[in-house]
């Protein structure tokens, strides 16, 4: 029993691993991500390529492909063709590039599902970012810009800081080297443009740059290196949704001739001879040479599928087709409302975050405006107290303000006598002083009429002194003896020359002669005894004159002193005895009346 039981199980384990397939692994990169499955053995490259599609969730599967690497150039798997039969490297596990195959004509109309278009983008990028497609330096900025724009969002100044896209690759090598330019500078260009595209979502943001893309001279050309005889003319044959192009090597822009799908009849390759048969029968057949046969078979692959395609785009679209564009038109219409249903949510709660930011911005303005209150009421029963006690003192020292103030309304009663005393005083001293300068008028008056009389003597005294000059020459002349002639104490002696004597004079000439002498002597001795009077008079008068001055002067001093609170410095007149205490004013008139009196008393001692 138990033998039959071991053989039983035996046979059905046996039985297990017969129905278990055989497996290999397999790896898938697509653009943004790697997928490893079990292959069977059996599958076909439909197979795996349908299991990717479906594990990506992509439905538009006509135009991509898996591709791996064959030596130096590349494949496609076959979709009929078993995944193990083809010439794949034998690594473990097997490696496929999940990529786009045939380009659309226009992205906008053919492009229906976003993981499409999200697809599309990250390999045009990628292309355009390892410069296989060909892009200016301006068109690179704008499509960095969208690039920026679909992988974060809304440019927001406070989260995107500068320095944000150092990480980022958005630029060919190609036009960071053609410009001098740092990455901040470039950043900052990205950035401006960035700025502009606000509002815009991902897969929009994805299908402007592809919009931009499409219009790129090498999108979606396949290149491959020909010879068009066997000169070996270096060609190269490009391949894309519009038809065949023949292009010089050193450009890949500008094709030197072309053949779209429409004026193309026939498409064939015997080995490595490829030939296009034109649609009119009158041109002549294009033939060219590959390499290898294996690239033939790849470009008559492409041109297949591009054909099929080109004749699809100009075909009613089938019912999958339209079936997707209508989901695509009903997703693209929930995620617009959606992205509007959220604007307004975040527009509300950015209004919400503004009105509780402003509440508590004004809650803190509360509390503080609350705390300065209360520090205000402390500092007004601080100041209420100290108020009180200023108060207290404001009262004494009223009190005492009072006091002074009684004070000196009765020092202002007494200053009011005092002013009523100084202006009586005051008026009796310029009474004093304009009968002093009146009395000063009249010094120099005198002054001047004794100076006028003095001159008179001084005149008259010099007509006597000539008179008597006559005299004596008369009589030398008349007589030549000596005689004595005695005036008062002096004797003068009189000497004639001897030879005169013989002259015989008269008794009655020299009487008369005698009686004129004695009376011109006697007229001289008067007047000199007249001008002797007249001085010593003179000068008693200006001694009373300057006795009366000085008495004056000290009088109006006094006064003056008293009125103005102060004492006057004694004056000292030079070359003399006198001290005059007086105000400059009145002592310059007594000096000049003093200077031309000692004039006149020099003048009288001279003669």
């Amino acid at each position: 029993k138990a033998n039959a039981i071991y053989n039983t199980l035996k046979m059905s384990i046996l039985g297990l691993k017969k129905k278990q397939p055989k497996t290999f692994k397999v790896k898938v990169i697509t653009m943004d991500a790697e997928m490893e499955f079990s292959c069977e053995v059996k599958w076909k490259g439909k197979d795996l390529f349908d299991l990717v599609c479906r594990t990506v969730g992509l439905r538009e599967t006509w135009f991509f492909g898996l591709r791996y690497t064959v030596k130096d150039t590349y494949a496609w798997l076959k979709p009929e063709k078993r995944v193990s039969g083809h010439e794949v490297p034998k690594d473990s596990p097997i490696t496929f590039h999940f990529l786009a195959k045939f380009f659309p004509e226009k992205v906008e109309e053919e492009l229906v599902q976003e993981i499409t278009q999200h697809l599309f983008f990250l390999q045009v990028k990628k292309q355009i970012l390892d410069e296989e497609i060909f892009c200016s330096p301006e068109a690179s900025v704008l499509l960095a810009s969208y690039a920026v724009q679909a992988k974060y969002g809304d440019y927001d100044p406070n989260f995107h800081k500068p320095g944000f896209l150092a990480q980022d690759e958005l630029l060919p090598k190609r036009v960071l080297m053609q410009y001098q330019m740092t990455a901040d500078m470039w950043e900052e260009k990205i950035t401006a443009w960035y700025a502009e595209h606000r509002g815009i979502a991902r897969d929009e943001a994805e299908m402007e740059y592809l919009k931009i893309a499409q219009d790129l001279e090498m999108y979606g050309v396949s290149y491959f290196a020909i010879t068009q005889n066997k000169r070996d003319t270096d060609l190269l044959l490009g391949v894309d949704a519009q038809g065949l192009h023949i292009y010089s090597p050193s450009s890949k822009l500008n094709p030197n001739r072309s053949f779209p799908w429409s004026d193309i009849r026939n498409i064939s390759y015997s080995e490595k001879e490829f030939t296009i048969k034109p649609l009119d029968k009158k041109k002549d057949v294009f033939k060219f040479y590959s390499s290898q046969l294996r690239v033939n078979k790849l470009i008559l692959q492409l041109c297949i599928g591009n054909h099929d395609l080109f004749m699809r785009r100009r075909k009613v679209d089938s019912i999958e087709v339209q079936q997707m564009k209508a989901q695509a038109k009903e997703e693209k219409a929930r995620k617009k409302m959606e992205r509007q249903i959220l604007a307004r949510e975040k527009q509300m709660r950015e209004e919400a975050e503004r009105a509780k930011e402003e509440m508590e911005r004004r809650l803190f303005q509360l509390q503080d405006e609350a705390r300065l209150a209360n520090e205000a009421l402390l500092r007004s029963e601080e100041t209420a107290d100290l108020l009180a006690e200023k108060a207290q003192i404001a009262e004494e020292e009223a009190k005492l303000l009072a006091h002074k103030a009684a004070e000196a309304e009765q020092e202002r009663q007494r200053l009011e006598v005092t002013a009523m005393k100084t202006k009586e005083e005051k008026r009796l001293m310029e009474q004093k002083m304009r009968e002093a300068e009146q009395l000063a008028v009249k010094l120099v008056e005198q002054s001047e009429r004794r100076l006028k009389e003095a001159d008179h003597l001084k005149q008259d005294l010099t007509e006597a002194k000539d008179a008597e000059r006559r005299a004596k020459q008369k009589l030398l002349e008349i007589t030549k003896t000596t005689y004595p002639v005695r005036t008062g104490t002096t004797n003068r002696k009189i000497t004639v020359s001897q030879s005169s004597s013989r002259l015989d004079f008269k008794d009655s000439d020299m009487k008369r002669l005698s009686m004129e002498i004695e009376r011109e002597r006697l007229e001289y001795m008067e007047k000199s005894k007249n001008l002797q009077d007249q001085l010593k008079e003179l000068k008693s008068e200006i001694e009373s004159l300057k006795l009366e001055e000085q008495q004056q002067q000290a009088g109006l001093y006094s006064l003056r002193s008293e009125a103005r609170g102060y004492v006057q410095e004694p004056v000292y007149i030079p070359h003399s005895n006198v001290c005059i205490i007086a105000s400059p004013d009145y002592l310059l008139h007594f000096l000049i009346l003093i200077l031309s009196l000692r004039m006149l008393l020099v003048l009288l001692r001279n003669d």
